[in-house]
């Protein structure tokens, strides 16, 4: 009995290590094969590529519209950082600290702009932009991309405070200190990981953007909206090298962001 336990134990534990190793081969395997063609030499997509080449990558740092759309993702970041924080950090700070009536229904409403598809938040979006009098632009993209990266802030900040003891601005207040200085001498150094991470995921959630920029962008093409104007054109290694560079970014600021929104 304990022989036939110990043979279905370690069939179990096969077959879990296969399923574990095949889901990773699904999951990166394309992102593999994007970054070998990539250093095609080739312009034709065909595996084994036709040797290693540089080329597409210094085609890119010579191509003004790419370099033109990134300056609009970075502008667009730029702006939807500030806005998100600014509205993020007093919102999650409260939701964190005080228990209210209705509080556990607004954290719930709070995360539905990530449950809902992009396209569907552009739109509404869109609607109200256009009967306030408003035309499309990057502002209309910065407004779209806060309304729905919004409550990345809030739950990495009031995740934090929720394990900030409360009794570290207890003694500050019995100490002297009002409730700003408080928060500002005491509270907030202590959510600096939490909103610089939040931060980094929010600049590369809106940097990836695409349903939403399609909806709310006039002729200012951001870099998503580049790669999928270079698509018309075909599949070439060009694109898959303005791929693995944002794919390369993203991974790397993810990382930061999860990193720091744990200290």
């Amino acid at each position: 009995m304990s022989d036939g336990l110990a043979q279905w134990s370690r069939g179990l534990r096969r077959s879990s290590e296969f399923l574990g190793v095949a889901i990773f081969v699904f999951l990166y395997a394309p992102l593999a094969l994007l970054v070998i063609y990539s250093f095609s030499a080739g312009r034709s997509l065909t595996f084994p590529i036709q040797g290693f080449t540089l080329a597409w990558y210094v085609k890119l740092a010579n191509n003004e519209e790419l370099l033109h759309a990134i300056g609009n993702s970075l502008k667009v970041a730029a702006g939807v950082i500030p806005l998100t924080l600014l509205l993020g950090v007093p919102a999650g700070y409260a939701l964190g600290r005080f228990a209210f009536r209705g509080s556990g229904s607004i954290n719930h409403l709070l995360t539905l702009p990530l449950m809902i598809p992009g396209i569907i938040t552009g739109l509404s979006i869109l609607l109200l932009l256009k009967n306030l009098g408003f035309g499309l632009s990057l502002w209309a993209v910065i407004l779209g991309h806060s309304v729905a990266w919004l409550p990345v802030v809030i739950g990495q900040v009031a995740a934090r405070v929720r394990r900030l003891d409360p009794r570290i601005e207890e003694a500050s207040l019995d100490l002297g200190a009002g409730y700003a200085e408080t928060f500002l001498r005491v509270t907030l150094p202590n959510l600096w990981g939490a909103i610089i991470g939040s931060a980094l995921l929010v600049f590369t959630l809106s940097f990836d953007e695409v349903a939403i920029t399609f909806l709310l962008t006039a002729t200012e093409n951001t870099l998503p909206m580049q790669i999928w104007a270079m698509l018309r054109r075909g599949v070439t290694p060009e694109i898959c090298a303005v791929a693995t560079l944002t794919v390369a970014a993203s991974g790397v600021l993810i990382v930061l962001g999860v990193r720091m929104g744990r200290r």
